[in-house]
């Protein structure tokens, strides 16, 4: 009986101590951000403009677990055409802050319609871009408001299926879900970037800072409460809403990626018959940095 309750014990305080053992996000790091802060209703939001200093907008919304960065690739190439871009960090990653919340859809439609309002971005009209998870918020945010859009633009977007790997199936395990899920998620999330560490990157040492995000405290819950949130459930209403947009809508697919499998293509075209869908040969689940100039001449043929 006592050895059941040790083990019982140890069990629940491993995740907990492996997560306040780890580094807090404080001032240091943040001075060492690019970009700049805003304090929205939950927290502290770290963003940035890249791109061109003007021109028209582009709003880029990031996925899961790879914050705003995974972005500097494409928008390189959106400055070469004169695009301006905002890009942002969910709460949980990045530079942003980590509050302790449920991670559905509305929590992160109104941090992102919170910080358009808080940057006075409210009657210019934009391009809107989601990768993975930010393929549901782009997807909702522009139900809830098609007269913001110009274009929204997908890229391996959740919302129509996804494969998140064994700790995110045993995070569903009835109490003991979580302590598995703290546990081991990084070690399998480790594992998996450095896969691409002999990939042709766009973006800068990509390795090496989807790793460092696993040092601090508050990305692995955040991730958690994501997938319990707002992958937990598809985005067929808001398709289903965007049916009837006077926008165009693209959806870039990669025909290698294990996360949203290709077969979601099929998904998304049964709820949406317009979506003009784009199939990037040999694309992993990376191609926002592998494939951002692929992207860019979808979007843009002959630019």
């Amino acid at each position: 009986m006592i050895i059941s309750f040790l083990l019982f014990s140890v069990f629940f305080l491993l995740p907990i101590l492996k997560e306040v053992t780890k580094k807090k996000l404080g001032d240091k790091e943040r001075a060492q951000a690019p970009g700049n802060f805003v304090t929205l209703s939950k927290g502290l939001v770290h963003y940035r403009w890249l791109g061109a200093d003007t021109g028209d907008l582009v709003v880029c919304v990031h996925g899961l677990t790879t914050p705003s960065f995974v972005f500097e690739g494409l928008a390189s190439h959106y400055a070469n055409i004169g695009k301006r871009v905002l890009v942002y960090d969910h709460y949980g990653r990045g530079y942003s802050d980590r509050p302790i919340a449920k991670q559905d859809k509305a929590f992160f439609v109104n941090q992102l319609e919170e910080l358009l309002n808080k940057l006075e971005i409210k009657k210019q009209k934009f391009e809107m871009v989601g990768y993975s998870m930010g393929g549901v918020i782009a997807a909702s945010y522009s139900a809830r408001n098609p007269e913001r859009l110009k274009r929204l633009i997908l890229i391996a977007p959740a919302g129509t299926g996804h494969n998140l790997g064994i700790s995110a199936r045993v995070a569903k395990i009835p109490l003991f879900g979580w302590g598995l899920f703290l546990t081991f998620f990084g070690l399998q999330h480790a594992r998996s970037i450095k896969k691409d560490k002999d990939i042709k990157s766009s973006v800068p040492n990509i390795v090496e800072r989807q790793l460092t995000e696993l040092l601090y405290k508050g990305f692995v819950p955040s991730v958690l409460a994501s997938i319990k949130g707002i992958l937990s459930k598809d985005s067929y209403d808001d398709h289903k809403a965007l049916r009837n947009a006077d926008f165009e809508i693209l959806a870039f697919w990669g025909d290698c990626d294990t996360v949203i499998p290709i077969q979601c293509k099929e998904v998304l075209f049964s709820w949406n018959s317009s979506i003009n869908n784009v199939v990037i040969r040999n694309g992993s689940h990376s191609l926002p940095f592998t494939h951002a100039r692929e992207i860019i001449d979808g979007i843009y043929p002959g630019n």
